[in-house]
């Protein structure tokens, strides 16, 4: 905005004898907008506080609507009605009065309302209107009049005008401006910079400086925002670092069967290998990068049961089917990688996390999608037992999510023995909700890696995206994760703490 209508703004101000002026005058003695004018009293608000005063009124006004004004004119519709009916016992054919026009219909049920008027419905040709009293007397066009004449009439009858939309009641608004305790015609220039030279010369004792304004709001920065559930993977992750977990590497989003089946024990014949369950990739079809000796074992191990002393699955185990490359359906991939390269790189105790997305071919609704997120937890040591699985668990999840009653369930996984599901009592919801899944890593997945046999393997996991929808208060998942998204809950989602009851 120029500086130069601030100025003729003050001179204005300065050369008026009232104390109060209305701003619509100031814009007609500067001949400009209005708007401009506000304008000017806001920067001047907020560049140069205390040089002016703007306050306002506002007050009502009642106008006749174009029906209002008709019928202020002509009488209103109930009274047009009694005089176009002629006197006597005929009265007049209900369906000529309609066809006389569309204010004929409202008039004549006001008419019949108020008694003015009579139906007989007996009458020859049809229904026909009869005066019902000698003589009436028009109150709704006498109240129109004395609205536009500018009097008052009482707020029952205002309400029944405004239903017939006869009138309409508008606020109007005045701004007006008074010279502030700053007041000056002139506008004074502050220094806006103190800088070394001014201190060391002594010269800013002489200069005035521009007062901070503690009140102005600074400019929006332009900068990307974190989404929902990386805040929650961050919590997690501190969580897993905190108790002594190093990160597992998970960039590898497409697996071989291998990784992701064999290596675990899970047969080449179960479910879940199938396309309906899992995405299988085109090209590259097939890896040709794993350990022959590896999976040589792995193949005796499926088959027979090998030096494990576990009979197998006693079904043929074929390389084309591991070799497959696929999307992959957990993480445990990765855990199997990594715990065959700590029996490779010599056993010790370890305790190891991973969170990244898998995918599987899930048909969507509001709790699946076809990627999601999974975290993952494993144990690797010597005297290690279920019972040492379910301690740790009470303490994790009672530091990750505040849940401090657990209820373990046993349930059935090809690469755990014993399994468990974990059930968590939510004090906010009041209910016991699933929380994730957990085992300890069977022998037959365990010794072909060329761990010692002394050594047990305790894992868990759980979804990211369940503790993420709770916090947010989601009950879909296409809502968080997906192109539905909407991008401004992504920029107002607070800072993950994750609740501590």
């Amino acid at each position: 905005m120029s500086e130069s209508i601030i100025q003729d703004l003050l001179h204005y101000v300065d050369k008026s004898t009232e104390n109060s002026i209305a701003v619509a005058d100031i814009a007609k003695g500067l001949n400009v907008e209005q708007t401009v004018v506000e304008s000017a009293i806001k920067r001047m608000g907020a560049v140069h506080p205390g040089y002016i005063v703007a306050s306002s009124t506002s007050h009502s006004e009642t106008h006749l609507t174009g029906e209002g004004s008709y019928m202020a004119d002509n009488g209103s519709h109930e009274a047009v009605v009694y005089n176009t009916i002629p006197e006597g016992d005929a009265g007049m054919p209900q369906k000529e009065l309609l066809a006389m026009g569309p204010n004929y219909k409202v008039g004549i049920n006001k008419a019949l309302a108020a008694k003015w008027v009579a139906m007989d419905k007996k009458a020859e040709g049809g229904p026909a209107i009869k005066r019902a009293v000698a003589t009436i007397t028009d109150i709704t066009r006498h109240n129109l009049k004395l609205i536009r004449d500018g009097k008052s009439v009482s707020e029952t009858v205002l309400k029944d005008l405004k239903k017939r939309k006869a009138v309409r009641t508008v606020t109007l608004k005045e701004q007006f401006v008074s010279k502030g305790e700053n007041f000056s015609a002139e506008i004074k220039v502050y220094e806006t910079k103190l800088t070394p030279e001014m201190i060391a010369s002594g010269e800013w004792r002489n200069k005035e400086l521009k007062p901070y304004n503690f009140q102005a709001k600074g400019a929006p920065l332009a900068c990307g925002h974190l989404h929902p559930l990386l805040k929650v993977r961050t919590e997690f992750r501190n969580i897993f670092l905190e108790m002594g977990f190093s990160e597992m590497p998970t960039n590898n989003y497409v697996e071989s069967s291998f990784w992701n089946f064999d290596a675990l024990f899970q047969p080449q014949a179960h479910p879940a290998r199938d396309a309906h369950d899992t995405f299988f990739i085109k090209d590259p079809a097939n890896c040709a990068t794993i350990p022959d000796d590896y999976m040589a074992t792995v193949k005796a191990t499926h088959e027979d049961g090998g030096a494990t002393g576990s009979q197998g699955y006693r079904t043929p185990w074929t390389t084309e089917e591991a070799r497959k490359n696929i999307m992959r359906t957990h993480t445990t991939a990765v855990s199997a990688r990594m715990l065959k390269k700590l029996a490779d790189d010599g056993f010790k105790p370890s305790r190891m996390f991973s969170i990244d997305r898998v995918f599987r071919n899930e048909t969507l609704d509001a709790t699946h999608l076809a990627e999601f997120h999974q975290i993952e937890g494993v144990l690797a040591g010597e005297d290690i037992s279920l019972g040492g699985l379910v301690g740790f668990l009470n303490q994790f999840f009672a530091k990750a999510l505040g849940m401090d009653k657990l209820r373990f369930k046993p349930a059935y996984n090809p690469y755990t023995e014993p399994s468990m599901e974990i059930f968590g009592y939510h004090e906010g919801m009041k209910k016991w909700i699933e929380i994730g899944n957990s085992g300890m890593f069977r022998p037959e997945m365990l010794e072909p890696m060329g761990l010692p046999k002394g050594v047990a393997v305790l894992g868990f996991g759980l979804s990211l995206e369940r503790p993420t929808m709770i916090k947010l208060g989601l009950n879909n998942i296409r809502d968080l994760f997906g192109h539905k998204v909407d991008m401004q809950m992504v920029y107002n989602a607070p800072a993950c703490r994750l609740e501590k009851f």
